[in-house]
């Protein structure tokens, strides 16, 4: 379950919210309406980085064009010598 929390009431609750937080819950802090925050697991975050570290190489890796015609064993080979 996600909830939206004001600033003010998020400083006053701060204790709570982490409690919950420890526990699964997560929260968007707002500010005069608008979201400027999310307060989550770290766990959550760590694996939102780690997805975001994986896109981030697979579009790297297709703006690369395909290696046709190497032989790759040759080439760890010829590395070797």
């Amino acid at each position: 379950m996600h909830i939206e929390i004001g600033s003010y009431e998020a400083k006053t609750k701060l204790p709570e919210l982490l409690r919950a937080v420890q526990l699964g819950q997560r929260y968007t802090i707002t500010l005069r309406g608008e979201a400027v925050a999310d307060l989550i697991p770290v766990e959550a975050a760590q694996k939102n980085e780690v997805a975001a570290g994986v896109a981030q190489m697979q579009k790297l890796m297709a703006s690369y064009p395909p290696l046709l015609g190497i032989d790759t064993k040759a080439l760890i080979e010829q590395g070797r010598d």
